[in-house]
């Protein structure tokens, strides 16, 4: 009797998905989703990103070209290009825009306080001003929070014991926004901890990257972590090949950066968040109010390494990390 009753129920919910979309089509009007992209087009990472936001929204009753129309813009970490797509999306009237990184929602934020923007990738919003609080995140702005400030010392813990020798460690980041900065305040205070010394690694634009590696990987018994950012993703294979060039042990904030070849990565799985954004993206085109959406915080991380790099920098993986971490794919 209870197994009749479920797929009733799930029948019921695709009937009502079904009928949503037949009178939005009968009706002619078509609902807009606007995507302001953080890498480049052609990024498999973000490829297999869109895939499964496009793939989550149809299960939910949105078939791209015929229910929806995505509007999808790539800033290509470069804050200039997300100021100007932001503008161009704010334009075309979308009914939600869904943004990644902190460069992204600084755009989008700044184009618009009235469309409902769904934010993915970003650091402590609550410290940053961009919500009143995860609960109840106030205004046009929602989404998925990737790190918090605390995360920065798992790290720090994290690279010392996969390197012990290591009494520096250079963190490459953004300095221009306040949620990375937070990151950074909370690491400084920990560095004596570990018995090394913290130094800020800038970078504001990609131009930046390789004389900043270059420049921090001068001194021994170094390593270096790297911040999630829009830079940073957008330049992920140019941030692997200069610190393998210079023997630098590093630590990523995702998987994609170790199985390209990085030697640790420490964070969530972006793919899956995408799949989450989705879901409010749909909630919100039936009129669910970002009052009822909060913004959610990660509860689970991955701790990947990649032996072959390790080997390759002369590194043994601590049993401690080994037992609890997954292996990349071998490059």
């Amino acid at each position: 009797m209870r197994r009749r009753v479920f797929i009733a129920t799930i029948g019921s919910i695709a009937l009502a998905i079904s009928f949503d979309a037949f009178a939005q089509r009968q009706s002619g009007q078509m609902r807009k989703v606007g995507l302001l992209m953080e890498t480049h087009e052609s990024d498999p990472v973000a490829q297999q990103q869109m895939m499964n936001f496009r793939s989550t929204l149809a299960t939910l009753g949105w078939v791209n070209g015929r229910d929806i129309s995505l509007e999808i813009r790539w800033y290509s970490g470069e804050s200039t290009r997300a100021n100007q797509y932001a503008r161009v999306l704010v334009d075309l009237a979308p009914d939600v825009i869904v943004v990644t990184s902190t460069m992204g929602l600084e755009a989008a934020r700044s184009a618009t306080r009235e469309i409902p923007i769904v934010f993915v990738n970003v650091t402590d919003p609550v410290g940053a001003r961009y919500v009143e609080s995860l609960a109840k995140p106030g205004g046009n702005i929602t989404g998925f929070s990737s790190f918090d400030a605390e995360t920065g010392g798992k790290w720090l813990e994290i690279i010392k014991e996969a390197v012990p020798a290591v009494n520096r460690v250079g963190v490459l980041m953004d300095p221009e926004y306040a949620g990375y900065m937070a990151r950074w305040r909370a690491m400084e205070t920990l560095g004596p901890s570990f018995k090394v010394e913290l130094s800020m690694v800038a970078i504001r634009a990609s131009a930046d990257i390789e004389n900043a590696i270059a420049t921090f990987a001068r001194e021994p018994n170094s390593a270096l972590i790297v911040f999630s950012s829009a830079i940073t993703s957008a330049n992920r294979n140019l941030i692997i090949d200069l610190v393998a060039r210079h023997r630098l042990p590093t630590i990523y904030p995702f998987k994609n950066f170790t199985e390209r070849g990085g030697l640790i990565s420490y964070g969530i799985d972006p793919l899956d968040i995408f799949q989450r954004a989705a879901s409010y993206a749909d909630r919100i085109l039936r009129g669910t109010s970002l009052g009822e959406l909060p913004v959610q915080a990660p509860t689970k991380f991955e701790l990947v390494i990649n032996a072959k790099t390790a080997k390759a920098l002369g590194l043994t993986i601590p049993p401690s990390q080994e037992s609890r971490a997954v292996l990349a794919p071998q490059c």
